[in-house]
């Protein structure tokens, strides 16, 4: 019974920055839970690979590039899922960007950017999945908050401001669709070696003082959220929704 609660197999899971990053480990672990995994993002070569090494594997998994931030391509893109799946099941939000610099030095363009990506994707594709979450009456959308959701960090006033815009807007949709069947949670991952973040690992005063923050004592891989990632896509977490469950080595208890 236990396993059960836990068991996603055959639904069909949708995965925003798909390619790359902690977004990467987030598909391969859906597709070995038994998901029918379909990756988004901007790099094909990247989607491309990701696929292959899940199909190579035995498991579903399809792809199409494009950009979050594109309201034309996520209505198309999520109509074709639906129309060749009949479902969208669960929605990881994944795709996210930093631009980090002094607020000085922040462009204009830089602040579209971040916002666009952060803010802007994360809501069109929510209100995408809704549309068709509705008519199942069930769903699960799982929103990729951050430690900058709680905390201020120099250099990243705009990123820090966008992942907290996602906690809340994960609050206010899980309210409007609680009738619907449909949970929205969040996970805040602490420092995890990404693409994104290889920039603050390669400072070795940044690192340190990174590393001196975390009571576990060391840096995060997907593997970390995994488990959490699975247990709110799944039946396990249906009573659970509007919480964001932070996978922080305990940075944030300190």
């Amino acid at each position: 019974m236990a396993a059960a609660l836990f068991d996603i197999s055959g639904k069909i899971a949708v995965v925003t920055g798909a390619g790359r990053g902690l977004g990467r480990g987030y598909v391969k672990e859906l597709a070995q839970a038994g998901a029918v995994v379909i990756c988004i993002g901007r790099h094909e070569e990247s989607l491309r690979t990701a696929v292959q090494e899940m199909t190579a594997e035995g498991n579903t998994a399809a792809y199409f590039a494009g950009d979050v931030t594109d309201v034309n391509f996520i209505e198309e893109v999520m109509s074709k899922i639906y129309s060749a799946y009949g479902a969208i099941n669960i929605l990881v939000n994944n795709a996210g960007t930093e631009i980090a610099k002094p607020i000085e030095m922040v462009a204009e363009s830089d602040f579209d950017k971040i916002v666009s990506v952060n803010i802007k994707g994360t809501y069109m594709m929510a209100k995408e999945a809704v549309k068709y979450m509705r008519r199942s009456k069930s769903g699960k959308i799982i929103n990729i908050a951050s430690l900058g959701s709680f905390i201020g960090l120099a250099e990243s006033t705009v990123y820090c401001a966008s992942k907290g815009a996602v906690v809340q807007f994960t609050k206010a949709l899980a309210l409007e669709t609680a009738k619907d069947g449909i949970s929205v949670n969040a996970i805040a991952p602490g420092y995890f070696l990404t693409e994104m973040t290889e920039e603050f690992f390669k400072d070795r005063e940044h690192s340190a003082w990174i590393c001196e923050r975390i009571p576990m004592g060391r840096i995060g891989t997907y593997k970390d959220i995994a488990g959490t990632l699975i247990f709110l896509a799944s039946k396990a977490s249906d009573y659970i929704t509007g919480q964001t469950v932070v996978v922080d080595g305990g940075w944030l208890a300190g």
